[in-house]
């Protein structure tokens, strides 16, 4: 019998990664330069949006009698001036709960009824069209709204006040047109719809058709294949669309200063007119504002600043926590 002598395999060497950029190549050099720099340059812009800001408010602040946080007044022009954005933050944030409660599960639907229900016949036209409606300026939307949407609504506040006044948020207790913060979230709804239905689309077309063609074969129907494979896979996508669209109900201007009668109330009876938003205050007193008038409006214009970065970073951290779900459950 022969003898085997056993062989010695050397061990194979560790893997080296390039640092980005580490290549020889120029243009890899180039692009890196000016991703880096790109990316340093936007960290530079909003770090002198949030110094202008922040020192412009503080002039402002540190010379009004009220509190800036809790009054409801907005008088930079008084003797003494008082002035505060309590009515603002809540008609902002009341106006964008609607916009999104009524928005995002419609723009899902459509989404969902393009990328896998349609024809292509059909879904190539409607696809087309939604991405037109997310390119329509907004003073469009508030010219319309006020024309068209704010005559309307009439008839549905009537509704909701005698079938839904029970609720104390849909009781009707003043007389007047439909220009409320209820009309302003439906508009906003109306507006943001695109954006959020084009991105959520373009998410759903890139699930992976093994997934699909697999639940299909164990014998599923469309919708468990959209409910078991297509959402799972989109959710990210929907948070981002939605938080996309949140971004522009929050700082929607010239629509809402055209439909909302403004006025410095809070009240949680959303059909009744008035109330107020930080962009519709903005673009309505800046004209007509003296040098510390603006101050003030700066001052509102940092809060918002700051509610919208607020609202990314929380859709960031909501994202990452998904994918590391994702990542651990795989």
């Amino acid at each position: 019998m022969a003898s085997t002598t056993p062989i010695d395999i050397p061990p194979a060497p560790p893997v080296q990664r390039q640092r980005p950029g580490s290549s020889g190549r120029a243009g890899d050099k180039i692009f890196l330069s000016l991703s880096r720099g790109s990316g340093i340059l936007l960290l530079a812009l909003m770090a002198s949006i949030a110094v202008f800001l922040s020192y412009r408010a503080a002039l402002a602040i540190s010379k009004d009698e009220g509190n800036f946080l809790t009054t409801f007044d907005w008088n930079p022009a008084g003797d003494p001036p008082v002035f505060g954005i309590a009515v603002l933050l809540f008609g902002t944030v009341v106006s964008s709960i609607i916009a999104m409660v009524i928005a995002v599960p419609i723009a899902v639907g459509i989404a969902l009824f393009i990328s896998h229900y349609a024809p292509r016949r059909l879904a190539a036209p409607l696809a087309y069209v939604i991405d037109l409606l997310a390119a329509v300026p907004s003073i469009v939307y508030g010219i319309w709204g006020a024309l068209v949407l704010v005559p309307y609504l009439e008839g549905l506040n009537l509704w909701l006040d005698q079938f839904f006044g029970w609720t104390y948020i849909f009781e009707k207790t003043e007389i007047g047109v439909a220009r409320s913060l209820f009309t302003v979230g439906i508009l906003l709804a109306i507006m943001i719809l695109p954006i959020v239905t084009s991105v959520s689309r373009e998410v759903f077309l890139q699930v992976p058709k093994m997934n699909e063609e697999a639940a299909l074969a164990l014998g599923a129907t469309r919708w468990e294949v959209i409910r078991l494979s297509v959402l799972p896979f989109g959710r990210s996508g929907i948070i981002s669309a939605s938080m996309l669209g949140l971004g522009r109900a929050l700082g929607e201007t010239m629509a809402v200063a055209t439909v909302l009668s403004p006025s410095f109330l809070i009240s949680l009876h959303v059909l009744n007119p008035g109330g107020g938003t930080f962009a519709q205050n903005i673009a309505a007193k800046f004209g007509e504002a003296d040098a510390f008038g603006r101050d003030a409006l700066i001052a509102s214009g940092l809060v918002l600043f700051v509610l919208t970065l607020l609202v990314n970073g929380a859709a960031r951290l909501i994202i990452a926590r998904r994918k590391e779900y994702s990542g651990a459950n795989a």
